[in-house]
């Protein structure tokens, strides 16, 4: 098997960034499989450059290691012949007049994310002068994933639950959804281990793969951390830093600990890898 771990470099690593690396480490390596580490940097605006390194340095501190080291910025031939196999089309909608349309859409979904109601789908609808995104015309279909740590299946009807979805900006960067399906099937990802925030985009992804051919992988999703209020941990609002705790001094043995501690797992004040490993597969693989 071959799982990944996929920082996105914009800042300092939180501790919920590295729970979710170790725990993606813990399920490759507890499979025997390759481990790859790929930086999801195609917003460019937002990229650090010295957050490569810090990123590194933090998971190194941490015990972990990776097999190969990849760029989404170095990969962008791959996403632009896969969404030359897609049909798309342009969308010349601003934020605000998206906001319009969903807000008058008939019966348009009330869930965590606005719909696109497939304005630009109509070109007489579009504005030739603007920069345009372009948008994947989703297949009218369901589409249901399986994550395997919750035992949980999620199933989205493409159209109306989840729209015409971009793939490439107006700016001409690759979107997420799109650059994250070409990865896990050019580099022989099995098993995708990820935050739960992702697994509302999951039917999508999945349903990409499916279009342009790819094995779709056995997806993982494990919990938030959250702090103190029971808001999940993030760099905007002021996390704690990985990089200030390494260099305070805190023994890493010790966060290993409290990392998986606060998944309810029982272990001691210090905490190695192999001690980990173990439990890994006694809790999670059964």
């Amino acid at each position: 098997m071959t799982g990944r771990y996929a920082p996105s470099p914009t800042g300092a690593m939180h501790l919920g960034n590295l729970r979710t690396a170790l725990l993606a480490w813990l399920h490759s390596r507890a499979h025997g499989g390759r481990h790859l580490l790929r930086f999801e940097d195609l917003d460019a605006g937002r990229v650090r450059e010295w957050a490569y390194q810090t990123t590194r340095d933090d998971l190194h501190w941490l015990g972990l290691d990776w097999d190969e080291e990849f760029r989404q910025s170095e990969r962008l031939e791959l996403y632009a012949a896969a969404l030359e196999r897609l049909e798309t089309y342009p969308c010349t909608c601003t934020r605000r007049e998206l906001q319009e349309a969903v807000q008058q859409s008939v019966g348009a979904p009330h869930g965590p994310e606005p719909v696109y109601p497939g304005t630009c789908r109509d070109p007489a609808s579009r504005h030739p002068e603007r920069p345009a995104a372009l948008r994947w015309r989703v297949p009218d279909e369901t589409v249901c994933v399986h994550d395997r740590w919750s035992g949980q299946t999620i199933c989205q009807d493409l159209r109306p639950e989840v729209g015409d979805f971009v793939v490439q900006r107006s700016d001409g960067a690759y979107a997420y959804h799109l650059a994250v399906v070409v990865d896990d099937a050019e580099m022989g990802v099995t098993d995708v281990l990820r935050g739960a925030d992702l697994l509302a985009a999951a039917p999508r992804q999945v349903a990409l793969q499916h279009t342009l051919g790819y094995p779709t992988p056995s997806y993982w999703h494990v919990p938030l951390m959250t702090d103190y209020g029971g808001q999940r941990l993030a760099k905007r609002s002021g996390a704690p830093s990985v990089r200030e705790l390494r260099q305070s001094g805190k023994d890493a043995a010790i966060l290993r600990a409290e990392l998986v501690q606060s998944l309810g797992w029982q272990v001691g004040e210090r905490a190695d890898l192999d001690t980990l490993l173990e439990l890994y597969r006694d809790s999670v693989l059964g």
